[in-house]
């Protein structure tokens, strides 16, 4: 009797080797003991180790060198022998799980609310871990992600996530720890739709005046904000300037994004007046006061690298250039990956471009790495491979940095070996199996 394969017949086999990523589950806690051996590790501090061991238990860092001996009493392995060991890499600023298509399907997007000022709009109880771009930062290193909300002046907090949970309570590492607000700009140009559609449209007479009316404006809020948080009882409760207590006792920073040294000064001045944590957001012009601010104090997360100078005048390379300018002049600062169609997936490749001009490979792993972990407050828990941290860890075949070596064998989260299936994969599968491809 002749036998006939049903296309549902096709599809079941397919899926028995291409799972469908409905079907790629988090990874349940790991009690017990791993042993990552006889890798190049990269510390995340500057120090490198070769041939070396990190010993973890319950999910935590208990040991990094090269003399540790490996415990055999079910004990999980990997053998990382030829490959390189990193930290794992932190998403400073991304819309991941609150955007999934962007100028796509309406009900796939949470990232803003209506009005100027919601500061109490918190994105972590908005962020879809079911994300189908998850799965693919996993397998590019990326194991954690500060969540921005956008939009009006005030767009409300953000909190760090580790990116293999079933919901948002199981991801947040640390809630509506920034405060993010959006500057208006001092340039007499249009943006965005407005500068495509109508590159001639006439501007307001005088857009510096504007902007500094505005900034006004967002200073009587702070200045209400403070009145408010030293009142010792309250008539009535201000879910707004309730949301920005944690600015005025330092649990809370203040995330301003701007790419304008005009902005960046407007930020300073927040420093000077509130005694606020600040941190520029974008911050294309920053190397041109770098100094003032270090001395000020400010971190600054850049934007996405792979783009042209924000001003006519600048060097071509510019963006390329700007984080060894700010490393020399001792500033904070932190690599992003803004650029909307990649989906923040080359974050450690905008790393790889800064080590080409100007930073060393090590300082640039840190600025995705320790860096970042630092201007979002949680470098007592991850950020680097040293003892009584997270096992936040990353095991690469090659360099993290390099674009054409860089393929992660493994990721792990708070000890878990998780999974580096995704969309992205399971779409090569699908095709290498339609034309035969072995």
């Amino acid at each position: 009797m002749k036998k006939f394969v049903t296309p549902i017949t096709a599809l079941l086999l397919f899926t028995g080797f291409a799972k469908a990523q409905e079907t790629v589950y988090p990874t349940k806690e790991y009690k017990g003991q791993l042993f990552i051996t006889n890798g190049t590790v990269h510390v995340g501090n500057g120090q490198v180790l070769e041939n070396a061991t990190i010993e973890v238990n319950n999910g935590k860092i208990v040991r990094v060198g090269t003399d540790i001996p490996v415990s055999q009493n079910n004990a999980k392995l990997i053998d990382a022998k030829g490959k390189q060991v990193y930290p794992g890499l932190i998403l400073p600023s991304c819309d991941l799980g609150l955007k999934e298509i962007a100028n796509g399907v309406r009900g796939s997007n949470d990232y803003y609310e209506l009005g100027d000022y919601n500061p109490s709009v918190r994105s972590i109880v908005a962020y879809n871990t079911d994300s189908k771009i998850t799965g693919t930062l996993r397998a590019n290193g990326i194991l954690l992600a500060s969540i921005t909300p956008e939009g009006g002046v005030i767009s409300g907090s953000s909190s760090v996530v580790q990116l293999d949970a079933w919901n948002w309570e199981d991801a947040a590492y640390k809630m509506d720890g920034g405060i993010h607000l959006n500057l208006p700009s001092f340039l007499p140009r249009p943006t965005g739709r407005r500068a495509f559609f109508f590159p001639g449209a006439p501007q307001p007479a005088d857009p510096v005046k504007q902007a500094l009316d505005k900034v006004d404006e967002i200073k009587t809020f702070f200045r209400e904000a403070k009145a408010y948080e030293q009142e010792t009882t309250h008539k009535q409760t201000n879910l707004k300037l309730e949301a920005v207590k944690g600015l005025f006792n330092k649990t809370q920073k203040l995330f301003v994004h701007g790419d304008q040294v005009k902005q960046m000064l407007v930020a300073i001045d927040f420093v000077k007046e509130f005694g606020f944590d600040v941190v520029i957001v974008g911050g294309s012009e920053s190397y041109q006061i770098a100094n003032l601010l270090k001395q000020n104090n400010i971190a600054v997360i850049l934007g996405s690298e792979h783009e042209l100078p924000s001003m006519e005048d600048d060097d071509i390379d510019q963006p390329f250039k700007t984080p060894a300018a700010l490393q020399k002049a001792g500033v904070l600062f932190a690599l992003n990956d803004a650029f909307t169609e990649a989906r923040y997936r080359n974050l450690s490749f905008n790393a790889g471009t800064a080590a080409t001009y100007g930073l060393s490979k090590e300082q640039a792993l840190q600025a995705i790495t320790l860096n970042t972990a630092k201007i979002l407050g949680i470098d007592d828990r991850t950020g680097s491979l040293e003892a009584g941290k997270d096992a936040n860890i990353v095991v690469c075949d090659g360099d993290i940095l390099d674009m054409k070596s860089s393929n992660v064998s493994y990721a792990i989260i708070q000890g878990r070996n998780v999974s580096l299936d995704n969309k992205q994969k399971q779409l090569y599968e699908r095709y290498r199996y339609k034309y035969g491809i072995q």
